[in-house]
């Protein structure tokens, strides 16, 4: 049905309350004792957000986020919050997607 909620196609894990915005912005994930992961924010919402990285987190880690403005957007400081990780799969071999709830937004 056309009608129907994009929502009501995915898994019941899947489903969120709050709309998603396709992004595609370059992001990082920023550690306290090593180097920062080069990161893609595919998806963002008010509650949540799905990365595309090479970096595969632990169940439940959470994650200091720096997401910049998308390509050919006004330039702002970046989204700096904290996502706590609620799934990760790997999309192709050293891909891997991890979408998480944003727990902090710290800037």
């Amino acid at each position: 049905m056309l009608d129907e909620p994009m929502t009501q196609s995915l898994p019941p894990h899947e489903r969120r309350s709050d709309r998603r915005l396709q992004m595609g912005s370059p992001a990082r994930i920023l550690f306290d004792d090593a180097a920062p992961v080069d990161a893609e924010c595919a998806e963002l919402s008010v509650g949540g957000m799905t990365l595309r990285s090479a970096y595969v987190p632990g169940e439940a880690e959470v994650l200091t986020v720096e997401v910049y403005s998308p390509p050919g957007g006004l330039e702002r400081p970046p989204l700096i919050a904290h996502l706590r990780v609620k799934r990760c799969h790997m999309v192709s071999p050293g891909d891997y997607e991890v979408g998480g709830e944003i727990v902090e937004v710290i800037g």
